[in-house]
């Protein structure tokens, strides 16, 4: 008996794709608008981009509280879509805040800019709701090939025409190790559906499948920038405008870190014993590497680059455990994360003016007398990524590092917390420059730049109540983590929603 095809059999249901709809039209009406408009004078494609983000933000929150399969299985809508949704959506919108006056001042195209920071966001949504591994790699490729473009946007700069090719160059190498690795899974399995990976990649693995996991490993490994798949990142992320290397450091690592979720933790269960250790060698690889390769780092792009490994270690670790405290713990780690270096490079723009660029350490030298708010946000941006209570950066690295010591992963979170240690020296650094030292680069008064100033002063806030008040967040975290196992919320309330 053949079973045919038949379009009154899928389910068409369009809310759960709403706000991707809406930010893919948002991207297009923006750049139809911006054909005639200066790019110096595009502050209100910044302000419209900002508008259709809050719009997908606002559809967001009405997003199914339990687990719904849509389009034959191509996308999820669940708690752990929303939880990923809102966070990239906030992100994206304090992007955009940020680059109001930095697109004018360094004199980028804002139609494209703007246009290209909505399509990248709509990739990045599609990976955190997608339902099949080719979803996932279409989400990736419209979040990568927008990234790719905006590294280079600044065409007169020789450094951001380098960025966006190397990031060009490896982002496709590592494509071709993702797709091989689906193919490989698909012919293990039968299916690229991830639903039904759950119950075929169990028992005994083939050695097809096994390889196919492995390239899946290596695929993600290159967009969360973990050792050996790093090597793109430093210079990608100096090269790169400034607030392009916040949207790669923050917004391409949430999307990343979803479709590794919920492929690794959720769907690839079955044989964690197979690529669990595989995680720890990677875990280890990358914190200790960029903890001790920051060490050297006098740029501040390049240490938070470096810094941006290392967390991404961090993470590993948590998932190597593989348990759904890890993937809760996870979640929470991120939404920390994000707001945390959105707020340190917010705080890098600033210390630009009208092309000329202070990104050195020496730099934020006396920084703390000339703009004393300014430097207080720092301060407390990089105390956080340390890991010093009892801010956001501390409950996580608390989160990840506790799921992965209750599954025994004893040694792991020793190495963890050595390099945590380490990493207090490079963070350490800029704020001994900005209290105790004299000179470095005039800044600009923070006044004539008040949406500036709203993103640091989100991000600074936000990393602080999310230290200090925690319980709200790690239940919004549990709950959507456990949506995408398929399990009612263990909340008594649905905490995605306000």
């Amino acid at each position: 008996m053949t079973n045919t095809f038949s379009l009154a059999a899928i389910n068409f249901d369009w809310r759960p794709i709403l706000p991707l709809l809406i930010v893919g039209c948002g991207a297009i009406i923006v750049l139809l608008s911006g054909v005639k408009v200066d790019d110096r004078d595009s502050e209100g494609l910044g302000w419209l981009s900002l508008l259709t983000i809050v719009i997908a933000f606002a559809a967001s929150l009405v997003l199914p509280g339990s687990q719904q399969v849509t389009f034959a299985g191509a996308l999820v809508a669940d708690d752990y879509t929303a939880f990923f949704y809102l966070t990239i959506l906030f992100a994206a919108a304090i992007i955009v805040l940020m680059s109001l006056d930095y697109v004018a001042d360094e004199a980028l195209p804002g139609a494209e800019y703007y246009s290209l920071v909505l399509f990248a966001t709509a990739g990045m949504m599609l990976m955190a709701a997608a339902g099949d591994l080719i979803i996932i790699f279409v989400g990736l490729e419209t979040m990568s090939i927008s990234v790719y473009i905006l590294a280079g946007l600044a065409r007169s700069n020789v450094r951001s025409n380098e960025a966006s090719l190397k990031y060009f160059l490896l982002g496709a190498f590592s494509t071709g190790f993702l797709l091989y690795g689906i193919a490989l899974v698909y012919g293990a399995t039968g299916t690229i559906k991830l639903h039904a990976l759950s119950t075929l990649a169990t028992g005994a693995p083939t050695p097809m499948l096994l390889m196919g996991v492995g390239l899946l490993l290596i695929g993600f490994g290159f967009k969360v920038a973990a050792v050996p798949f790093h090597m793109w990142t430093p210079d990608v992320y100096e090269g790169a405008p400034t607030s392009i290397t916040a949207f790669m450091a923050v917004g391409v690592k949430l999307a990343a870190f979803a479709a590794f979720l919920r492929v690794f933790l959720v769907h690839l269960l079955g044989v964690q014993t197979d690529w669990s250790m595989v995680l720890w060698v990677l875990a280890v690889l990358t914190m200790t590497t960029g903890n001790v390769v920051a060490l050297m780092q006098n740029n501040l792009k390049r240490m938070l680059a470096y810094s941006a490994i290392a967390h991404a270690g961090y993470i590993l670790v948590a998932m190597t455990a593989g348990s759904s405290v890890a993937g809760a713990a996870v979640l929470y780690y991120l939404l920390g994360y994000a707001f945390t270096n959105l707020g340190a490079f917010a705080v890098i723009i600033a210390l630009s003016r009208r092309g000329r660029a202070h990104e050195l350490i020496s730099d934020l030298r006396g920084l703390g007398t000339r703009e004393p708010a300014l430097a207080a946000s720092m301060a407390v941006l990089l105390f956080s990524l340390t890991g010093v209570p009892p801010l956001a950066g501390f409950v996580g690295k608390f989160s990840v590092f506790s799921a992965a010591l209750n599954a025994g992963y004893v040694w792991l979170v020793v190495i963890a917390v050595i390099n945590s240690v380490i990493s207090a020296y490079y963070y350490l650094r800029p704020i001994v420059a900005m209290y105790a030292d004299q000179g470095g680069a005039e800044v600009v008064r923070m006044r004539s730049r008040p949406a500036l100033i709203a993103a640091i002063a989100i991000a600074v806030i936000a990393t602080i109540v999310i230290g200090i008040y925690p319980q709200p967040y790690m239940t919004a975290s549990t709950d959507a983590f456990t949506s995408a196992l398929g399990k009612p919320p263990l909340a008594t309330t649905a905490s995605l929603r306000p």
